[in-house]
């Protein structure tokens, strides 16, 4: 009951809410058509991108050992691990 006292004081806010979900499915046709026609331009990048996600990889893969050549801190208790190369 309480919901619907607020639509009745406040009229635009049924309108809001139907323009965001106009919005979202004209945003949706948009995107699906600009994929559907740029398809092929996608895909010629695909490569370049794969190739670009290499040393991003390696950077933030390499921090859960402590790097290259050195031994990660070990919590207390427990002793360091050689690094296995």
């Amino acid at each position: 009951m309480m919901e619907s006292e607020n639509v009745k004081r406040d009229p635009n806010r049924r309108r809001l809410s139907i323009a965001n979900i106009v919005l979202m499915g004209f945003l949706a046709i948009a995107g699906f058509f600009l994929i559907l026609e740029h398809r092929a331009h996608l895909l010629g990048w695909l490569p370049f991108l794969i190739i670009l996600l290499c040393p991003l990889m390696h950077i933030f893969m390499h921090r859960s050992h402590g790097g290259h050549g050195g031994v990660a801190e070990a919590p207390q208790g427990e002793r360091p691990r050689r690094p296995h190369h």
